[in-house]
């Protein structure tokens, strides 16, 4: 199993600005002395958490989707993070992951009912992992990271991404749920928070962690405007399973 090179992007985010946004985030990859293999956004990267999510869904295979596609295929890498798409009848906070072969996605599951999330958007039903260059990857959206069952490892991951708008009030849930999900799952886990403040005075903290499958903090962005590279050790987290296999000793269930 390869290493694994992971960018986190923590930034502020233009209030329903998605052109601005996306031009901001590519002129920002376009600075990095290399992209990696993996670049991760924040969660609704193009707007903001916004409720107004009629004005601000893109139908499928939009804008940001074709942009995405065209910074994967020119930096060699694969890109996520969620926005707003309108498919058929409703509205989902959608997990793009782009790379130079197309575009999978994830729909946010659990929808942020303290914010209305649910009146405005529809909750998706599948769990969705991904395969890239050798690594097994789970897709998660913000709220999806208090509710464990959802996430549990069924031997069927490695890593676990959470992208995120997620107030500063209650970052020390996020901080501590990140490492709880590495550690109870054994799979590294990286998560990216955007930072300053939106349209509703919600403040944000940033705090993007890389955590390894022991719980090891390997990055710590705090509040810290910019991008922050993390090598995934991939030989690292095959020892570490087969030397503490806890997994074996897993509760099987069925998820309705």
């Amino acid at each position: 199993m390869q290493d694994l090179s992971v960018t986190l992007m923590q930034r502020e985010l233009a209030w329903e600005q998605p052109a601005d946004n996306r031009r901001q985030i590519e002129a920002a990859i376009a600075g990095l002395d290399q992209a990696g293999d993996l670049i991760l956004l924040p969660e609704m990267f193009t707007t903001g958490f916004s409720m107004n999510a009629l004005a601000n869904a893109e139908p499928p295979g939009g804008d940001t989707e074709q942009w995405l596609g065209r910074l994967a295929r020119r930096h060699d890498c694969a890109l996520s993070g969620s926005i707003a798409v309108r498919d058929g009848e409703g509205v989902y906070n959608r997990m793009l992951f782009a790379t130079p072969r197309g575009v999978r996605y994830y729909d946010k599951r659990h929808l942020f009912r303290m914010a209305g999330e649910h009146k405005r958007y529809r909750a998706g039903r599948e769990r969705v992992i991904v395969s890239w260059r050798g690594w097994r990857i789970l897709l998660q959206v913000c709220y999806d990271l208090r509710f464990p069952v959802f996430s549990r490892n069924r031997n069927d991951y490695d890593l676990a991404l959470y992208v995120a708008n997620w107030p500063a009030p209650r970052r020390q849930h996020w901080r501590q749920l990140l490492v709880a999900r590495a550690i109870e799952n054994l799979a590294c886990v990286v998560g990216v928070n955007r930072i300053g403040s939106d349209a509703n005075g919600l403040e944000y903290s940033g705090d993007s962690l890389a955590v390894a499958a022991d719980g090891t903090l390997l990055k710590d962005m705090e509040n810290e405007n910019g991008t922050a590279r993390v090598v995934l050790d991939g030989a690292a987290l095959h020892a570490y399973r087969e030397s503490f296999p806890c997994q074996l000793d897993a509760d099987s269930f069925q998820l309705d």
